[in-house]
């Protein structure tokens, strides 16, 4: 089961605006009314049978807006917090030289960084080291505080992608990583949420990042340090999850940063394609900062997307 949010532009101005959608067994649910982090918080997400799933949301919501002109794919939740692991692959541990941490390794980044499954990446002026980093991200579906890892797993509604594009030179002006992660328009979120019991991170999902079709990273949720459900365990013992929240469980080894020679930032026209096994893709247009301003001028922080004409001039 999938979960999503769509920018819909309809041709009444009365059906325009953000939807979040449920895909039940191929068949999308348009929930005009319901938000993304009310459809996690709750077992039919996640443990629900197809048919319980399609009836109650086929009767919340509609298969298609009414005249549509276009339905493009948003960033699937609105995140009250944006938590971040480092070093939680031994294959990037390995490549940067860091010795296998004790404890997950935590910083926060905020909402301003977020773009959507489709949105352009903006490359800061200020900076010429410019990384790439995918990661799987866990979407928490309840309440959840010192929890075990079993009352952790359970609160897990599903996974979807995050791409935590790192401003390097930055990053590394001090021993805390907050100022390399947090620019604004940079970091690729989406393009939707698979609920838990479809996919295993344990057991291991191929996990990549192409740069203009050159595979930069390519590895397996299999050998995280820490894994989802002892992550949220760990984090909830000093502070509350609650649904909507995500955390990006870190990234393997590839990134531009460990490249010898070191050949390779992200410049523009770059297309950054995300994705992991089972979840699904997003690949986003790397361009200056000045570029992208007026397509995120005016706009919520969850889009809308590329215009046509922006399309058309950004191939």
């Amino acid at each position: 089961m999938k979960l999503g949010r769509a920018f819909v532009e309809s041709l009444l101005e009365q059906h325009t605006g953000i939807y979040t959608w449920v895909e039940v067994e191929g068949r999308r649910h348009y929930l005009r009314e319901v938000g993304a982090a009310s459809v996690v918080d709750g077992e039919l997400f996640t443990a629900g049978d197809a048919a319980e799933q399609a009836r109650c949301y086929s009767a919340a919501g509609v298969e298609a807006p009414e005249h549509p002109r276009s339905i493009t794919d948003v960033m699937p939740v609105k995140p009250g917090k944006i938590l971040c692991v480092g070093l939680n692959y031994h294959d990037h541990a390995a490549e940067v030289g860091a010795e296998i941490p004790e404890y997950p390794s935590v910083f926060t980044k905020f909402r301003n960084a977020l773009v959507g499954p489709e949105d352009p990446i903006a490359l800061p002026e200020e900076s010429s080291k410019i990384d790439y980093e995918a990661e799987l991200c866990v979407v928490i579906g309840q309440h959840v505080r010192r929890a075990d890892e079993d009352e952790a797993l359970r609160a897990i509604a599903g996974y979807t992608l995050l791409n935590d594009v790192s401003v390097r030179d930055w990053q590394g002006r001090t021993s805390e990583w907050f100022q390399g992660k947090n620019w604004d328009h940079t970091t690729p979120f989406g393009p939707w949420v698979v609920s838990r019991d479809e996919v295993d991170p344990v057991a291991g999902l191929r996990i990549e990042c192409l740069v203009d079709g050159e595979v930069m990273q390519s590895g397996s949720t299999a050998d995280m340090i820490f894994t989802p459900a002892q992550l949220v365990s760990y984090i909830s013992r000093f502070m509350t999850l609650e649904p909507g929240d995500v955390i990006a469980c870190g990234t393997p080894a590839g990134v531009g940063m460990s490249k010898r020679p070191r050949r390779f930032w992200l410049k523009e026209g770059h297309r950054v394609t995300t994705r992991i096994e089972g979840i699904g893709e997003m690949t986003n247009v790397c361009l200056p900062e000045a570029r992208t301003i007026e397509h995120f001028q005016g706009t919520s922080w969850w889009g809308p997307v590329l215009s046509q004409r922006e399309a058309e001039a950004y191939g």
